[in-house]
């Protein structure tokens, strides 16, 4: 294992301690992808099946990390006549989204059913109605920033409904790194209590969050590497330094058979974290004498109606 001092283990054991270069390395290297991660892409099904419970139909839509998320087709089969707009968090990831999006200019008429592609920055304040984000959350480097940003991109009464990876993913195979004395294969994600928490902190309202396991099963460690890098790769900032070589690489292909189950295959369970908030209108403070806009007034006497 690794040393380390004692504020860097302070702060790599705190929840969501993510690498921010190797998140930015990775989120590179999956710009390059034919398509999103099939996990990404089975829990976006997931997901949209769950906004049936939602009554409102939202005219405008974010996509948080739209194309890692893998959710696009289904918002629009959802909501067809919504404002499509990505957000991108990554320079390699938005400059492949807006290539997607352009508009042939021989098409000139398809303009206005093309999502739009913007940075994170460029969201406008309180404008979207649902803000969608899959499978995104555990790849940021401040959770606590991430979702003051969704509160300023909502309208008032917008929604916002994300998933991510929970703390107890992969737990057969930290077991693993552990017992050879290996450093982390993952980061520590933020508990789904936790991220409630921080949602309220946020502004959010009526956090509803749970979560459900999936066990995957592989025949061989080979195929089972493979997934896990397209997944995202390992951002623990307490993970191996630099390259390991062959006969480590050897090494760790022995050590993951002893995830093989009853039936033969090798098992990895995952923590999938859903989460869905409001955003309320925002509370007056009333004083001896209180100054409201003509906006305000407005907003409440609607609200008592």
């Amino acid at each position: 294992m690794q040393s380390s001092s004692s504020s860097e283990i302070s702060d790599n054991t705190r929840p969501q301690a993510v690498d921010a270069v190797a998140v930015a390395r990775q989120m590179r290297r999956l710009a390059l992808a034919d398509g999103p991660p099939w996990l990404h892409q089975e829990v976006a099904r997931r997901m949209a099946e769950r906004l049936s419970i939602i009554k409102m139909q939202p005219q405008s839509v974010l996509q948080w990390s739209a194309f890692l998320g893998g959710g696009g087709e289904a918002l629009a089969q959802i909501y067809p006549r919504a404002q499509q707009v990505c957000v991108e968090p990554a320079p390699a990831l938005l400059a492949r989204s807006q290539a997607v999006h352009k508009t042939p200019w021989w098409q000139p008429w398809a303009a206005g059913r093309a999502a739009r592609v913007v940075a994170p920055d460029e969201v406008p304040d309180e404008s979207f109605e649902l803000l969608w984000a899959n499978m995104a959350l555990h790849a940021c480097t401040d959770l606590p920033q991430i979702l003051q940003q969704w509160h300023r991109g909502l309208a008032r009464d917008g929604f916002v409904m994300f998933s991510c990876l929970g703390p107890d993913s992969f737990l057969e195979l930290r077991q693993l790194y552990r017992t050879q004395g290996w450093a982390r294969p993952g980061p520590d994600w933020w508990d789904m209590h936790d991220i409630g928490d921080l949602l309220v902190q946020a502004g959010f309202a009526d956090p509803v969050m749970d979560q459900e396991r999936l066990t995957l099963t592989w025949a061989d460690p080979q195929t089972l590497l493979k997934d896990l890098r397209a997944m995202g790769g390992n951002i623990a900032p307490s993970r191996f330094s630099g390259c390991r070589g062959r006969f480590w690489h050897q090494a760790l292909l022995r050590t993951l058979e002893q995830l093989r189950g009853p039936d033969g295959r090798l098992r990895l369970t995952l923590e999938i974290v859903y989460g869905h908030a409001f955003k309320p209108e925002p509370k007056i403070r009333v004083s001896a004498e209180t100054t409201l806009s003509l906006d305000q007034m407005r907003a409440m006497i609607q609200k008592t109606r």
